[in-house]
């Protein structure tokens, strides 16, 4: 893309930022553990709280941007987002920070929902894939400042001031974004299904919490609710001339494994935010801002990756670039979960952010490319349902693979050093050949619309 193309997406690139920059908060688990006395298992519901919120409210709210404008709807979820950031960095207890948690996830879903949308939306459709790469690199840079940003103010400010710093931030891409504006849309507006879209929240929200509560036995409550609340949906969907979303795409062949691919990998990638921040610091002794830097070098891979996808899709196809980055996302996370010196780790980990970058954007153009153009708030929206139900997924399964692994390690006698060290490597190596199973979702082709 060009100079003053990328200027036009700048607005869009300054307020997205605030989202991807939430990698300070990993930076920052270690220093919120010691802040309120916490173990490691119970870091999992600050990530929990947040993800499930803007994961159930995704659907939704990009069908709401399609509806009513994503312009207007991006600049409402800055403003919440500023408040909200204020809110997390004055919490007093753990509890009240977990609250506010919830509330950014809110602003995080108005942000997120209708990114994608306004990205494709401000150039010909010719240029979908380099709108959407450079959307995707841009996510990526904020993901790599995150946790060296996240060093930097924990060290020297404490960790509330990963979300002081943000709050300003929110407010300057909100007078940025003063003038972005959603292309009209063809024929009349449509319609928006609050039934619907109140049944998909509750449907992807139990499903999540049924998960995290696993093998307890309200877990089987959870799942009867997320299950009676999916039914519901499909039911509304079925008898609603404008639905969320159109559920005959899932039976376009390949569409539906297509998404679980994506939430597969993205359940692998997330070990390394979740885990590897605290074997830098317990075991490698590296000071946060460090650490950060470590952790950074897996979010530049990313941008890397999201880059050289915007060349590749259209020359090789995206189920090549899939499989390609599926495979160096696998080789990354069995380096990481074998251990090594810093340098390794960070070759590894940047691997495995380029395997990242790369799925991610071959599978974003496919679910675009697939789905109608006034759709598109639906379509970036769905890309980010997928990741999300990977990354919670990911925070309550590793957590409680991990809590096990390392219980068990010390009721045998093992240090805590020791054990920590077993529980990691066998989270990663349970992780790394996530992406490679993925590879077999992969279908030949996803049938176009009108295809």
């Amino acid at each position: 893309m060009t100079p003053r193309d990328l200027l036009r997406l700048l607005p869009l690139f300054v307020g997205t930022l605030v989202v991807p920059l939430d990698g300070m908060v990993n930076v920052a688990f270690p220093s919120v553990l010691a802040a309120f006395g916490l173990e490691v298992p119970q870091i999992q519901w600050l990530v929990i709280c947040y993800v499930l919120t803007y994961g159930a409210l995704l659907l939704a709210v990009g069908r709401i941007g399609d509806v009513f404008g994503h312009a207007r709807v991006f600049r409402f979820g800055l403003a919440w987002s500023a408040l909200a950031f204020v809110a997390c960095a004055l919490a007093p207890s753990y509890g009240a920070l977990l609250v506010a948690r919830v509330l950014q996830g809110v602003g995080a879903a108005l942000v997120l929902g209708c990114g994608p949308a306004l990205a494709t939306g401000l150039f010909p459709e010719a240029m979908r894939v380099r709108a959407l790469a450079a959307y995707a690199a841009g996510l990526a840079a904020g993901g790599a400042l995150g946790p060296l940003l996240g060093g930097l103010v924990v060290q020297g400010l404490g960790w509330q001031a990963v979300w002081w710093v943000r709050a300003p931030l929110a407010l300057v891409a909100l007078a940025l974004a003063r003038r972005l504006r959603t292309p009209p849309r063809d024929g009349a507006r449509e319609p928006f299904d609050l039934a619907g879209a109140v049944l998909l929240s509750a449907a992807v929200a139990f499903a999540v919490l049924a998960v995290n509560r696993a093998p307890a036995t309200v877990s089987l409550v959870l799942a009867a609710a997320a299950t009676g609340s999916g039914i519901g949906f499909v039911w509304r969907s079925g008898r609603s001339a404008h639905p969320i979303i159109d559920l005959g795409l899932f039976r376009r062949p390949g569409f539906a494994a297509l998404n679980l691919a994506n939430m597969l990998v993205h359940l692998a990638g997330f070990a390394v935010m979740l885990l590897a921040p605290f074997y830098l610091a317990r075991v490698l002794g590296l000071p946060p801002v460090l650490l950060g830097l470590v952790l950074g070098a897996n979010a530049l891979g990313a941008m890397a990756g999201a880059s050289m996808g915007g060349w590749l899709v259209p020359r090789r196809g995206a189920r090549a670039v899939a499989a390609g980055g599926a495979v160096l996302s696998a080789a990354g996370l069995l380096v990481v979960g074998l251990g090594g010196p810093v340098g390794l780790l960070m070759a590894a980990l940047a691997m495995q952010g380029m395997g990242i970058g790369l799925f991610t954007l071959a599978y974003t153009d496919v679910v675009t490319a697939t789905m109608r153009r006034q759709d598109r708030g639906v379509a970036g929206s769905l890309t980010q349902l997928t990741r999300t139900l990977g990354v919670v997924s990911a925070a309550s399964l590793l957590t409680l693979l991990f809590g096990a692994t390392e219980a068990g390690r010390l009721a045998l006698g093992a240090t805590a050093e020791e054990a920590f060290l077993t529980a990691f490597r066998r989270v990663f190596l349970v992780v790394a050949p996530l992406p490679l199973v993925a590879l077999l979702f992969l279908p030949p082709r996803v049938t176009p619309r009108g295809g």
